[in-house]
């Protein structure tokens, strides 16, 4: 089992809580429930939004915060930075560890930066997070009118994007189009030489978002020979839900506020609301046919091979009814053996796609 991303780093420290504390009730994750899930290898994404001051700092104390449990719990965690490595530590029975970087901002455009972060077990970058960079345009940019007549810039990769893609292609570190405006997604797709990763994003043709893969996107990452890990998030699941939330976060804007006056990135404040009041947000969750709806859709257009988990747990507010906590994975290889998947396909989506991906761009020199 791999999921390509989970968010647990920036949720214990915006929730002041450690990993390997029992956090069930106040996370999606903690140590303990990763190996009851059955995970054996996670990459933990590293996050800030574009508004943090020093991302490239903060990205360090992130990736700081595993490498600390990972030295208090050395019988249980390992961080790896390769496949053969991920594989040893796995039949070892502990989680094998790696990073990825949600958005280039942290890199403050500067390739020594990404080289560092490669050296620390940054495996994949996400070119943009919802911010764009000061060389490649985000999903949320593209795809917001105001937005680009507010500032009007270069859409896509500039010529310094280019050269940070082709940097990651030769380090070996996977380019992630998770967030990416079309423009963008294109010209990666036509600057790099290895396969690319899409580590939490779902289908347009489904839930038309600007965070999901239009079909010819899609087919795009097929031909590249890429994976397109799913997101779990309601909103990028169900095209109804959205209004649903803004209806929930609406009426308990006072408690939001208030959360966010105590230096509290939104996302966080928003799943300590989702928390308090379970019964109230559930009613809005879709269902897990719902996210395997989104599975089925990519195997028709591209095939089995190119499709995977990349949960997004502690990085959202809301996931299928089913999916609790990292601990329902297995609800999720019962559901695909009773919709018909072989065992061998279903091995291929729970991880064996990534992994190729992943071993596809090592450097082999």
């Amino acid at each position: 089992m791999v999921d390509s991303h989970n968010d647990i780093l920036t949720a214990s420290i915006e929730k002041n809580v450690q990993m390997d504390q029992d956090l069930k009730g106040k996370t999606h994750s903690d140590l303990k429930r990763f190996k009851e899930a059955g995970v054996d290898i996670q990459l933990f994404s590293v996050w800030s939004d574009g508004d943090k001051t020093a991302p490239y700092q903060w990205a360090n104390r992130e990736i700081d915060t595993l490498y600390a449990v990972a030295q208090r719990n050395p019988d249980k965690i390992a961080i790896v930075k390769n496949v053969s490595q991920s594989v040893v530590v796995a039949k070892q029975k502990k989680i094998a560890a790696m990073f990825g970087l949600e958005g280039g901002h942290m890199i403050e455009d500067n390739l020594d930066n990404l080289n560092k972060l490669y050296e620390r077990g940054v495996r994949y970058m996400t070119l943009t997070w919802n911010n764009s960079t000061s060389w490649a345009t985000s999903a949320m940019y593209e795809s917001t009118p105001a937005l680009i007549a507010k500032e009007p810039r270069q859409l896509g990769l500039n010529d310094f994007g280019k050269r940070v893609v082709q940097r990651m292609n030769q380090l070996g570190m996977l380019v992630d189009l998770s967030h990416v405006g079309e423009k963008t997604f294109w010209d990666a797709i036509n600057t790099t030489t290895k396969p690319v990763l899409v580590s939490h994003s779902n289908c347009y043709a489904i839930c038309p978002v600007f965070r999901n893969l239009k079909d010819d996107q899609i087919k795009a990452v097929g031909k590249n020979g890429g994976v397109i890990q799913l997101n779990f998030y309601s909103g990028f699941i169900d095209s109804t839900f959205k209004k649903k939330e803004a209806k929930f976060f609406l009426s308990h804007t006072k408690e939001l506020d208030s959360l966010k006056k105590t230096g509290m990135q939104q996302e966080y404040a928003m799943s300590i609301l989702t928390s308090k009041y379970a019964d109230e947000a559930n009613a809005n969750r879709p269902p897990l046919s719902a996210l395997l709806d989104h599975l089925d859709h990519i195997v028709q257009l591209i095939g089995v091979d190119h499709v995977g988990m990349g949960s997004d747990f502690d990085g959202i507010t809301s996931a299928p009814r089913e999916l609790e906590d990292v601990t329902d994975y297995p609800l999720i290889t019962k559901a695909l053996l009773e919709k018909g998947y072989s065992k061998k396909d279903i091995n291929k989506i729970l991880g064996g796609n990534f992994l190729r991906v992943l071993r596809g761009n090592e450097n082999k020199e």
